[in-house]
C-alpha cells in the first residue's frame, strides 16, 4: 500500500504571514493539530504543530498580560527544516520515519507542491486495517524455521479448513535466528480444529494456548 491511497487531500493549510491567533481558531474549527505553512505557490515553507503552538502563546492565567504574542506571524514559530514524504512511498516505509524520527505527521509533496497530509492517526488506522485486527477472528502464532516454502505448508493446512487468512506477519525469533513467528490472523472464531490440524502437520503453534490442548 502507498500514501498516495491513506493520505488527506483536503489539507487545511495557512501562509506565512498568517498570525498565531489564525492558527489557534483553524485548529479548534477543523480539529486538527498540524497546519502546513505554505506560500502563494502551494510550496511548503513550514510546519505548524500544537505543540508549537503552546511553546509560543502565553499562560491562560496571563493571556492579558501579553495580547501581542497572538498577533505574531507564523513564520516566526514555524518549523522550517520539515520531513515531507512522496505519494509513492510505501506505508511501512513511513511508518518508519515516524518512529525514527518521532514525529505526528508528515506533509506529502509532489513536484514541489503540497498535495496531502499523512497524521499518526492515519498511520495507525491503516495498520489496524492491514492486520485485520477491526474484523472478527483469532490470532495464530507459529514458531517456523527460516526456510523457502514453510508458509505455502502452513497456509495449506489452513485451506484444508476452509478459513479464510485475514493478514500474515512475519518477524524474527529474538532467541533463535534459524526461526521466524508467523503471527496469522484467520477468520474463525473457535481456532481449536485448526490448531490441531497444525500441530500434526508438525508444526509449533505459540498461541493461542488451549485448555486441553498440549503445545
Amino acid at each position: 500500500m502507498i500514501i498516495e491511497e491513506i493520505m488527506k487531500t483536503d489539507v487545511a493549510v495557512l501562509s506565512p504571514t498568517n498570525t498565531i491567533a489564525d492558527a489557534i481558531r483553524l485548529m479548534a474549527t477543523k480539529k486538527i493539530r498540524h497546519i502546513p505553512i505554505v506560500d502563494q505557490d502551494g510550496q511548503l515553507q513550514g510546519l505548524v504543530t500544537v505543540a508549537k503552538i503552546r511553546e509560543a502563546t502565553p499562560s491562560i492565567f496571563h493571556a492579558n498580560e501579553h495580547p501581542e504574542d497572538l498577533t505574531k506571524p507564523l513564520e516566526t514559530i514555524m518549523k522550517k527544516n520539515v520531513i515531507t514524504g512522496h505519494p509513492l512511498d510505501f506505508v511501512e516505509e513511513v511508518a518508519g520515519v515516524f518512529y525514527e524520527h518521532k514525529i505526528s505527521c508528515l506533509p506529502i509533496i509532489n513536484d514541489g507542491k503540497l498535495i496531502g497530509i499523512v497524521t499518526e492517526t492515519d498511520l495507525l488506522r491503516t495498520m489496524v486495517e492491514l492486520t485485520g485486527a477491526h474484523q472478527p477472528g483469532s490470532q495464530i502464532e507459529i514458531k517456523v524455521p527460516d526456510l523457502a516454502g514453510v508458509l505455502s505448508e502452513i497456509t495449506a493446512v489452513i485451506k484444508k479448513r476452509n478459513a479464510n487468512i485475514l493478514s500474515v506477519l512475519v518477524y524474527p525469533d529474538k532467541k533463535d535466528e534459524h526461526f521466524k513467528i508467523l503471527v496469522l490472523r484467520v477468520q474463525t472464531m473457535d481456532p481449536t480444529g485448526l490448531i490441531k490440524d497444525l500441530k500434526q502437520a508438525g508444526h509449533q503453534v505459540l498461541w493461542p494456548n488451549l485448555p486441553g490442548i498440549s503445545l
